[in-house]
């Protein structure tokens, strides 16, 4: 989640009063929010430093990414006024500020917004914050500017109408922002890509056949979206008019980011929270709209709903009450049994009527929510079948007196198939389409890499060495909609100087009879799946009888002859659910070994 530095006295004075750390601590525990460090007392500040309050932020409030957004909630939390209304200038179209957009731009970066702030006073404090709201909406809703990106300008050094249009690089060109030199947009990519900061941003239109840029009505650039802005239009303390213009590829983050920004800064113009808004011309699919919109959205919850929720009995006048504190303005149906919610353009994290419920449990307290009600509890926890298995297993294991690991989810494309004489097929395994090192390249669909580069990686342990996992594996799915999936494994190996397979074959034999899956032998004959036979069963275990049992198999993983497949047969069916066996000399040799390594592993999930 993301942190928010804010001065501290300059936070207290804001909020009317000074608090004690402990007082200030529990206010931010009551509104939702947790005071991360108060550097006050921290000998590393300098002395000539104010000290500051990091506030840890819910990751999907974006209206309290800046010491604007908290001072103003907070200050409504505690009554001290009412949430603001925004609203905008009724100004005659024919004199609004436009952005005509160009069909060009469908093919790089197709959406874009506008808004000005008008006669607006900086400081040093509000102008750090300006610019630092920008940067941490891009690295969090924005997506590292992937998805939107915000360019701010004084009004007052460029002209409108403004046009938004796409050109090929070589026919840019620009001072960027706080540099001297005007460049192309293919220099302005060679010049920028060793920039610790701007350098990690260009991969999103450099390899583009057109980049986006903003000109206003003497085609001045004013901005090349997503990466720099110009240095003519370039914001100062002095700037009075800002013209903000956003950019993206997703309309409904577009508009957020906006309002966003819009919001928690016309607190500072001549006429507080008004907001000029800027008339955007698509000629090429006749669209024209007016942004910001500011809408104020009306949600439907019912009283039933939240105090069932709540463990409350309020009654709806004292429901509405309680969410003016969250910022809120509601009233009742006629009937009263049902909350209409104004929800302001500050609050995109509002999504359903649970969202509602929640903000009303806090601002009633958590605290002070009753212990029981006549209704227990809305919800009964509990954990997923699998998990509960899992744990089952893990625990079995660790009587047993196996230890368990957790190696990461992702490794090479050699460990996951090569190193264990596996092919891949191109159909199996998730791959990462830019991986940073040949370590992570694609996500497992076996555990035993993981055990194995344990066990490599703890040669000075005394042998034997007995480790067991149980975790996911993912393969490629295409009927599903994320087109993956997700497998529960578990998986064993041991490790010593003779290692055969009776060590994890006991551990197998162990669990499964926990999990009323015992060992058959062979006699009768079981079918499988495709339909050959899988061997005889005694006389001591009849035809039908349900458990497990295993058969010799070829697997290159394995050394020859010491190879199994382990089947399960429940209510008359019969699968394949695993392998164990002794590992292949070129296995131990690839994962560089030195001693024998016997390992097993079955899919959970068909004993569910």
């Amino acid at each position: 989640m993301p942190t928010i530095s804010v001065d501290k006295y300059r936070l207290f004075k804001e909020l009317g009063e000074t608090f004690t750390p402990d007082a200030f601590q529990e206010l931010c525990f009551e509104f939702g929010v947790e005071v991360d460090e108060d550097t006050e007392d921290d000998p590393a500040r300098p002395a000539d430093e104010a000290p500051e309050l990091k506030i840890e932020i819910g990751a999907n409030r974006y209206d309290m990414l800046c010491f604007e957004g908290i001072a103003m909630n907070l200050n409504v939390f505690r009554g001290k006024y009412a949430m603001p209304k925004f609203s905008l200038v009724d100004i005659p179209e024919d004199k609004m500020q436009t952005i005509t957009v160009s069909k060009d731009t469908e093919r790089v970066r197709p959406f874009v917004a506008g808004a000005i702030l008008r006669n607006i006073t900086f400081t040093q404090a509000t102008y750090d914050s300006f610019i630092s709201l920008q940067d941490k909406l891009h690295a969090n809703l924005a997506r590292q500017r992937t998805l939107v990106s915000i360019g701010t300008h004084d009004l007052d050094t460029i002209s409108g109408p403004f046009t938004y249009e796409a050109h090929q690089p070589k026919d840019i060109s620009f001072v960027p922002l706080n540099q001297t030199k005007k460049m192309t947009g293919e220099e302005l990519m060679t010049f920028y890509e060793s920039d610790k900061h701007l350098g990690r941003f260009l991969h999103i239109i450099r390899d583009k056949e057109v980049y986006p840029v903003i000109y206003d009505k003497n085609k001045t650039v004013c901005s090349l979206p997503p990466i720099i802005n110009s240095d003519h239009s370039k914001i100062t303390l002095n700037t009075k008019n800002v013209f903000i213009e956003i950019t993206a590829t997703d309309e409904t983050k577009l508009d957020i980011v906006c309002n966003m920004m819009v919001t928690m800064f016309s607190s500072y113009c001549a006429e507080p929270f008004t907001i000029e808004p800027v008339r955007i011309v698509s000629e090429h699919n006749g669209t024209t709209r007016v942004t910001p919109s500011l809408t104020t959205r009306i949600i439907d919850v019912e009283v039933d709903y939240i105090n069932q929720c709540c463990g409350l009995e309020e009654s709806p006048e004292s429901l509405c009450t309680l969410l003016k504190k969250v910022t809120f303005e509601a009233k009742p149906s006629q009937d009263g049994k049902i909350l209409h919610v104004a929800v302001p353009p500050t609050r995109a994290d509002i999504l359903h009527p649970c969202d509602i419920m929640e903000d009303v449990a806090v601002a009633y307290g958590f605290n002070n929510l009753p212990r029981s009600s006549p209704n227990k509890a809305a919800t009964i926890g509990q954990p997923l079948p699998i998990n509960k298995l899992a744990d089952i297993v893990r625990l079995e294991s660790a009587m047993a007196g196996w230890i368990e690991v957790m190696p990461l989810i992702l490794c090479s494309h050699d460990e996951n198939f090569g190193w264990l004489n596996r092919k891949d097929d191109g159909q199996t395994a998730i791959k990462l389409a830019n991986p940073k090192t040949t370590e992570y390249q694609v996500v497992r669909t076996s555990l035993l890499p993981g055990l194995l580069k344990t066990i490599r990686e703890n040669k000075s342990v005394a042998l034997p060495l007995m480790i067991t996992e149980v975790s996911d594996v993912a393969f490629k799915d295409d009927t599903l909609e994320r087109h993956a999936r997700n497998e529960r494994h578990w998986a064993a190996a041991y490790s010593s100087k003779s290692a055969g397979f009776e060590m994890v074959h006991g551990l197998l034999d162990r669990v499964l009879s926990m999990l009323r899956s015992s060992f058959i032998t062979h006699e009768e004959g079981i079918e499988s799946k495709k339909g050959e036979k899988l061997g005889p069963i005694t006389a001591d275990a009849p035809a039908g009888k349900d458990g497990y049992f295993i058969q010799e198999i070829s697997d290159p993983t394995f050394f020859p002859g010491r190879a199994a497949a382990i089947f399960l047969r429940l209510d008359g069916k019969t699968q394949r659910i695993g392998e164990l066996g002794v590992l292949h000399p070129t296995v131990l040799e690839a994962f560089d070994l030195r001693y024998p390594v016997s390992t097993m592993e079955i899919n959970l999930e068909v004993l569910l």
